[in-house]
């Protein structure tokens, strides 16, 4: 007797066997509780019952008052625990403000949608394209290896090259790039080492057999280097406006809430943060030295493992010179990028600086932002061309005349490609939220409910908004947490009558800092997954970044930081605030 054959030649028969066999393996399948499948229920579904509670639950809000700052806070709110718990993506929770705002009566659809495209969306989109044509032309590189050769090639001085090297990168591009940049050198020098026997990568756990499959341990050298890139790149993103997202949610944020005040203009931030980033930059390589290389313990067996000699040096230098000469001679691709990157530079920084008058007013009337320089820069890159194969259209040799036309410095594809779209509606929603909480006069009842923070030492409320920032954006987004705090902090200074710089730049800043988990941001989990760290070792060695950022901050803030952005001129709007 034939049996029958289900789909894929699986018979009746065997189907049933193999549910059957399924059953038995768990028992439980056909006798779970309720408690059991309730649980199992809101594990797979707990997302969709944030998306469909949340709102349910603040609904007194809107029914209760019927006044605009509290259908505003309904919004603020809503979208608040939508982005710390990322139950639909950030972006889309970025728009809820466009629907909900004209609905609710906070803002007109217009105005509403002119929260995300403003000066400051401009000037993060034109600091991505800059940023991809200094990636495409491989510029980064040539600079990297020129710095780490200069520097030197023992294990620290290396670990210092590529240190500084990646937070230097960081200040222009974002810190995931940056990561994922610098990791192949140190890997390529970490292996040629081994390969010399000058050391390992990774070891066996001491309570494993040579012989087991387990996965190695990365030993602490591998840590020491891995942990410095993911660390400088986080650290060097806050020494320029253009550095990192959080950076520019703060500027567009404050201008936004204050539009009578001066605004964040480029050369103020760096007089400020570069400073800043050194002091913190250094401190955490010396904290890591410590730590994974033995320093000021030279008896240590972390001290002697990097202790590779003359011949070390020899083939670390070696390593790096091959990987500097693959690049070839510097092309007029990388010569232009570079020279258009130091004209935009000086553009951003002579814009409006304090010392002497910025250079649009030699040109015009109008109040000029930066980002007419960055959008300016990103249609000249399209202009000018790649390569100099014009030169030789006319040339008697046929083999010499091009072919084709020579791309420009930069091309559409690639910004379709890898820029971070998204980034644009996260940054405008919290614009939105800020605009919407002025507009309601929702910062106005905020305000007045803190008004009782005003006896609190101004310091130590710094240091706790900045060590609260950093916390909490272990576990979230920086962007999105920068929206959440910054609204929340300019209300808090309303209050108690400072600057309210003199709050929302330490958290902003605090908002970059993200040392203890793998999940934190990027540059964490990249180094996690390359060298292998387990989250333990990221929550030790995060330690001492976390205190360092946590008391630099507060006190640099409070003595160079007022200097820096002119704090004793409070915004004309805090002058109406009573």
């Amino acid at each position: 007797m034939t049996r029958k054959l289900g789909k894929n030649n699986t018979s009746i028969v065997d189907m049933e066997l193999s549910m059957n066999d399924k059953s038995k393996e768990n028992p439980q399948a056909k006798d779970a509780t309720f408690g059991t499948l309730l649980g199992n229920f809101i594990n797979i579904y707990w997302k969709t019952l944030v998306v469909v509670i949340w709102p349910l639950i603040l609904m007194p809000l809107v029914i209760l008052n019927n006044e605009q700052k509290y259908r505003c806070l309904f919004v603020v709110a809503l979208m608040s625990v939508y982005w710390v718990t990322e139950v639909i993506p950030l972006p889309i929770t970025g728009l809820l403000p466009i629907v909900l705002y004209p609905l609710l009566g906070v803002m007109d659809t217009e105005d509403t949608c002119k929260c995300y495209m403003n000066d400051t969306t401009m000037m993060f989109v034109g600091s991505l394209v800059i940023a991809l044509a200094i990636e495409h032309s491989g510029l980064h590189m040539r600079v990297a290896f020129v710095i780490i050769k200069f520097i030197g090639c023992g294990h620290r001085k290396l670990s210092l090259g590529l240190f500084l090297v990646t937070m230097f990168i960081s200040m222009w591009i974002s810190n995931t790039a940056a990561t994922a940049m610098m990791l192949p050198i140190v890997e390529t020098v970490l292996m040629e080492l081994e390969a010399q026997g000058l050391g390992k990568m990774f070891v066996q756990d001491e309570d494993e057999d040579e012989d087991s499959e387990s996965p190695k341990r990365p030993t602490k050298l591998t840590m020491g280097y891995y942990l410095a890139i993911a660390y400088a790149s986080s650290i060097g993103g806050i020494g320029t406006l253009v550095g990192t997202g959080t950076n520019l949610t703060l500027k567009g944020i404050y201008e936004s809430t204050f539009p009578k005040s001066p605004g964040i203009n480029f050369a103020a931030w760096m007089v400020y943060a570069v400073p800043v980033m050194i002091i913190m930059g250094l401190l955490t390589w010396l904290w890591l030295q410590v730590m994974y290389m033995g320093l000021f313990r030279p008896s240590s067996r972390e001290a002697k493992a990097i202790d590779i000699g003359d011949e070390g040096e020899k083939i670390a230098a070696s390593v790096i010179e091959a990987k500097h000469k693959e690049l070839g001679p510097v092309t007029w691709h990388e010569s232009c990028i570079g020279i258009l990157f130091v004209t935009i530079l000086m553009l951003w920084f002579f814009r409006k600086p304090d010392f002497i008058n910025g250079w649009p007013k030699f040109i015009t009337t109008k109040d000029v932002k930066d980002s007419t320089a960055a959008v300016g820069l990103i249609i000249l890159m399209f202009v000018l061309p790649s390569r100099l194969d014009f030169l030789s259209a006319f040339s008697s040799d046929p083999n010499k005349r091009p072919k084709k036309r020579s791309p420009g410095l930069m091309c559409w594809k690639l910004i379709m490609k890898k820029m971070h779209w998204g980034l644009i509606f996260v940054l405008g929603g919290g614009f939105a939220i800020a605009t919407g909480s002025r507009l309601s006069q929702l910062s106005d009842t905020l305000g007045h409910a803190l008004v009782f923070l005003q006896k609190m030492n101004f310091l130590a409320i710094l240091a706790v908004v900045c060590l609260f920032a950093e916390t909490v954006t272990e576990l979230t987004s920086n962007v999105a947490v920068a929206n959440i705090i910054l609204p929340v902090l300019a209300d808090m200074a309303k209050a108690i009558k400072i600057h309210p710089l003199y709050l929302m730049v330490p958290a902003a800043l605090g908002c970059s800092f993200s040392f203890h988990l793998p999940v934190g941001t990027p540059p964490n989990a990249i180094v996690s997954a390359a060298a292998k760290i387990k989250t333990k070792d990221f929550v030790i060695a995060g330690i001492g970044p976390s205190l360092i950022t946590a008391v630099v901050v507060p006190l640099s803030f409070a003595t160079w930081g007022v200097y820096a952005f002119n704090l004793d001129d409070l915004p004309m709007e805090m002058m109406d605030f009573n």
